[in-house]
Order: structure tokens, then C-alpha cells, then sequence
């Protein structure tokens, strides 16, 4: 796969279709690869006519790693940012927004549908707001605002993220804790083939294991603080899509994410936790075509 430099940091990336389509750019969550996109939603994004782009966000997968910069204590760095003291940080959302800039720009894409789950769906609002004129649309999946006020995650869940250092050291036993933590998270039922998850974790455990960066990464995201103030500013049309049953980041994080963005639509899909489960990909990604494919519908009858 082919690397590119973007805002002075080496990002990994696959394109996918024809560089005359209109582009799609998919950005992952918390310490997740490009590889975690489901191929399906990439080949109906294809079969409607985009090219789509996927990359690994820095310090994950095949990206620039950010080694020595060390990350704040989290819950300490949490503590302060509710009593609105800010602590240094490695980097921020908005660097990683510059980071997506780049890539766009390297590409010599002038503009392109931002889809971001998770994290990536707080990159791609903090991205909406700050490069209206990159943004063709946007869709923000199990995201949110980062509102201090939302409900959070239950220790049991930021235990594995913000706490937990795993004493895992073979393959095995990196893989059994990812299944762990993804049963914690994930829907129920989610895969059709039990051993689809496990199969995937191994594939991207092979390709790049680095949990050094995932402290960094909660520490981006809490050093950013509340994205009311930038989404509010965000006109691009957007959908925001989240999961009724997500014990991670609770519906209401999307439910403020659609407040708040001028016009947004908000698709709550009954069942769905924090995953982009195989049961449930099907309703997903016709939500996602459909507003791209409108958009860019909209757009060519108003340029006419």
C-alpha cells in the first residue's frame, strides 16, 4: 500500500476506484486501521460512482508513529479538563484534522465526502467546520460532540481504554484481549460467521500492533474539548448515524452531534452498539450512499 506525506507526517493509505469520481474519504476511529472498513460499504460506495479513500489516522496501522512523545496521565488529564485546565499533549484533534487536509491534498483531491466513525467522526466534524471548501459532505457515525454534560462510558468500558495495561505478549493473547473488549462494546449477534471478528482482529494485529498510540490518541481527544463551538459553523450536509444500544459512546453523543450541526439529519438504528456490525451493514450503508448520492445530485443541479 502506498504512503504519502501530509502535514509532515507519513500517512498510509489505499484508493480505491477511479481518480475521475467523485471522492470519499473514510476516517477511523480510536487506534483502528483502515482495514477495519468493511469491504462491503467500500464496493457500494464504488458501485454508485465515488472513488474511495482510507488511510490509518497517525500513531496506528502503517502510519507515521509518534514514538516518545508521551501521553499525560488520562484520568488526571481528564480531571483537569472538567475544571477546564488544558495539558499538553503530543497533539490534538485539530492536528489530525491538518493530517486529513494533507492527505486530500496530496492526493490532489479538491473536495470529498468525509465519513468518520467514532473518533474519525470527531475528526470529520471538527474537518466539516474548519475546510468547508475540502467538504462535499459529511456523515458521523457513533460519534460525538465531546460534550462534558453527555453520559459517559461506565468504568467497566474506559477501565480497558484509559486504565488497563495488557499483560498480553503472544498473538494469542493480544487477539483474546481485542475479543474481550469488543465483546464489551459490540452489538449482539453482530456476525452472521462467529469467526469473521476474531479472523479480522488477527489480520490487523499481523499488520501493525502498536498500543503506545492509543494513549496518545484519548488524549487528542480529550485535549480537543467540547466541538459545540466548531459544529455549530459546519454547512456542509450531513447525516449523523448512531447506535441505540452503544455502551461506549451513548446515543445522546449523536443526538447532540445532530443539534448542533445546521440541518443535520440524525438515523438512530435500533440494536446497533459501538461497531459497524455485518447484521446491521446493509441498513448503514444504504444511509450512507443515499446522502452522498443525493448530495452530489443537489450539487450538480444547483452548478447548472
Amino acid at each position: 500500500m502506498p504512503a504519502i506525506k501530509a502535514n509532515d507526517v507519513t500517512i498510509e493509505y489505499e484508493s480505491h476506484g477511479s481518480s475521475n469520481d467523485p471522492a470519499v474519504l473514510l476516517i477511523m476511529g480510536l487506534s483502528a486501521q483502515l482495514t477495519f472498513w468493511p469491504p462491503a460499504l467500500i464496493e457500494a460506495l464504488l458501485g454508485a460512482g465515488f472513488r474511495v479513500v482510507t488511510f490509518d489516522n497517525r500513531d496506528v496501522g502503517l502510519s507515521e508513529k509518534f514514538h516518545g512523545r508521551k501521553a499525560p496521565n488520562i484520568l488526571r488529564q481528564a480531571a483537569l479538563a472538567r475544571i477546564g485546565i488544558k495539558t499538553r499533549v503530543p497533539y490534538s484533534l485539530e492536528d489530525m484534522v491538518e493530517d486529513t487536509s494533507g492527505l486530500l491534498q496530496s492526493l490532489e483531491i479538491d473536495q470529498a465526502h468525509i465519513v468518520g466513525a467514532s473518533m474519525g467522526g470527531m475528526i470529520g466534524q471538527l474537518f466539516a467546520a474548519k475546510k468547508p471548501s475540502q467538504t462535499t459532505s459529511l456523515v458521523s457515525i457513533m460519534s460525538s460532540t465531546n460534550n462534558l454534560s453527555l453520559p459517559r462510558p461506565s468504568r467497566r468500558l474506559a477501565g480497558p481504554i484509559l486504565l488497563k495495561r495488557s499483560k498480553a505478549t503472544t498473538k494469542e493473547e493480544i487477539v483474546d484481549d481485542a475479543m474481550a473488549f469488543w465483546s464489551l462494546i459490540g452489538t449482539a449477534d453482530a456476525e452472521a460467521d462467529p469467526s469473521y471478528l476474531r479472523e479480522r482482529i488477527e489480520a490487523g494485529i499481523e499488520r501493525s500492533h502498536y498500543p503506545a498510540g492509543v494513549r496518545r490518541q484519548v488524549a487528542a481527544i480529550i485535549a480537543s474539548g467540547d466541538l459545540r463551538q466548531h459544529v455549530r459553523k459546519i454547512s456542509a450536509p450531513t447525516l449523523v448515524i448512531h447506535g441505540s444500544d452503544d455502551p461506549l459512546v451513548p446515543v445522546e453523543g449523536g443526538m447532540d452531534s445532530a443539534r448542533h450541526i445546521p440541518g443535520a439529519r440524525l438515523e438512530i438504528i435500533k440494536g446497533m452498539a459501538h461497531d459497524l456490525p455485518q447484521k446491521l451493514l446493509p441498513e448503514i450503508t444504504r444511509l450512507i450512499v443515499e446522502h452522498v448520492v443525493s448530495t452530489e445530485k443537489t450539487q450538480h443541479i444547483a452548478s447548472t
